[in-house]
């Protein structure tokens, strides 16, 4: 047999698996609980608050415990340890984060066209029904810098002179392909800037200067501010910063029990055909983590200068920080060797932590919160009435150390199999392991899944956390029909119809 060497194996791995275009980890929340931090006594701010978001392209659990920006934020605020994205691909979130509405509603259900993209987001009216106009229409001075939406290109001038800027942006600082983290091209208030390959071009690096000196400016203003610094890293191809290259030569990628699953006869029929990940693969995922690892340093210290700033010209108790991911990502569970949009919680479980003025250090929130509560979270954080057609509620009660009443004990997945697309780094329609259309429901104690195909899932994750025991045929009939009739409930719902529907097991 012909041995193919570990670092041309990641080449393979990027290129077909998605790590070079658009898993959840253990022992952060894996029990949760209700927030257990009580008021600290500091109130809510008298003025409007400032909000930054930093919202990360791919990142999972386990590099959390590379992070020890992240990890202080854990410390002085609160962390949601089941926070779930309601489709684990890169523009779905997004629209859903953008608008609080499920993919079903917003229409995006893909990273491109046909089913999805940017111009999909558009055409729905996702522009005018993103949180940005109407924190804007408040007073807030916006600002969003690194990633905006799949198939969004900075030079596009929508017909104008001018490369086109969204509506609700204050400031606008964008690129469509940043992947790399070199040779990308920004939209700099409707003025189209090149960056090159030098160290100094490093795009996360670019985004923290940029962040930070934004910070500086509105700070000053008196006008409150939303900053979103949406970072390409740690998608693939998993480029880090010349000054992390040679950092963590040693790390391997965690081995939860689910890692090259020994056993996968009870899985459904585009899972049960992956072979066991042999020494090659291996070798490349653990490379490929490392790098990962190592792309998320500039995200960590971009994170510290910021809160630095905000200390230094007395902002950091008016602003509110909040850190999170777009999606999850697996690196050998249950045999996938790198990839997304599956239903397990390495892809749809992610981190989120936030600090802020009435937050009480080192709370954990261990109710289901899902992207679709991010628009209204934002919206009454900036004294905005929560619009009736947000999917998702507000989050400022556990901000607050209380649990709002009737909250949901069911989160939807739903995810739709991409068509084939010449435009899609990732390829997602033809990567190896790529799960079929599917939606699924997901409580604290189980997931159930149900495939386009007829197959199901379903795991006790009280009794199997890693999700290693399909026991879907096992289901008693009435109890199947039960979460069929829950699930196209939630898949059928919008606006205030999917809270209601949130709260049936």
């Amino acid at each position: 047999m012909t041995r193919i060497p570990a670092v041309a194996l990641l080449a393979v791995l990027v290129a077909a698996i998605g790590l070079g275009g658009c898993s959840g980890g253990t022992g952060h929340g894996t029990h949760g609980g209700k927030n257990s931090g009580k008021n600290s006594g500091s109130a809510a701010p008298s003025r409007k608050p400032n909000i930054i978001f930093v919202l990360t392209d791919d990142l999972s659990w386990n590099l959390i415990a590379h992070m020890p920006q992240v990890q202080r934020m854990e410390r002085e605020g609160v962390t949601f340890e089941h926070f779930l994205m309601a489709d684990s691909l890169c523009c779905t979130s997004r629209a859903t984060i953008f608008t609080g509405r499920y993919p079903h509603n917003t229409q995006v259900r893909t990273n491109f066209p046909p089913d999805g993209g940017y111009q999909v987001f558009q055409r729905h009216g996702g522009e005018q029904a993103s949180f940005a106009p109407a924190l804007q229409r408040a007073g807030y001075r916006t600002a969003l810098l690194g990633k905006y939406m799949n198939g969004y290109q900075p030079g596009d001038t929508q017909a104008g002179p001018r490369p086109f800027v969204p509506p609700g942006w204050s400031e606008w600082y964008v690129s469509g392909n940043g992947y790399p983290e070199y040779g990308y091209r920004l939209n700099e208030n409707g003025r189209l800037v090149s960056y090159g390959n030098q160290p100094r071009d490093y795009l996360t690096d670019v985004l923290a200067s940029k962040g930070t000196d934004f910070v500086q400016r509105a700070g000053g203003s008196g006008q409150p501010f939303f900053l979103e610094i949406a970072t390409f890293a740690p998608h693939g191809p998993f480029v880090p910063a010349p000054r992390h290259a040679k950092r963590f030569a040693t790390l391997r990628a965690p081995r939860p029990p689910s890692f090259n699953e020994a056993d996968v006869k009870d899985k459904p029929s585009w899972l049960r055909s992956q072979p066991k990940l042999r020494r090659p693969w291996l070798q490349a995922i653990d490379e490929g983590f490392r790098n990962r690892v190592r792309m998320v340093q500039p995200v960590d210290e971009m994170i510290g200068r910021i809160r630095d700033a905000l200390k230094t010209l007395g902002l950091d108790r008016d602003t509110y920080v909040v850190f999170g991911s777009d999606n999850g990502f697996h690196m050998g569970e249950h045999r996938l060797a790198g990839g997304k949009m599956t239903a397990f919680d390495t892809d749809i479980r992610v981190p989120y932590v936030v600090t802020g003025p009435g937050v009480a250090p080192g709370g954990r929130v261990g109710d289901l919160a899902q992207n679709t509560d991010l628009a209204p979270t934002f919206q009454e954080l900036a004294g905005l009435p929560v619009p009736p057609t947000a999917d998702g509620r507000s989050l400022v009660p556990f901000l607050r150390g209380t649990k709002p009443s009737g909250w949901r004990e069911t989160a939807l997945v739903e995810h739709v199999k991409p068509a084939p697309s010449a435009e899609d780094p990732d390829r997602q329609d033809s990567a190896p392991g790529a799960p079929p259309t599917y939606n699924a429901i997901r409580d604290r104690d189980m997931l159930y899944v149900e495939y386009a195909s007829g197959e199901r899932e379903y795991y006790d994750l009280t009794r199997d956390p890693h999700e290693l025991n399909n026991i879907a045929l096992g289901l008693p009939e009435e109890r199947r029909r039960q979460l069929s009739a829950l699930l196209y409930a939630l898949t059928h719902c919008a606006g205030s119809g999917c809270a209601s529907a949130s709260r049936n097991r």
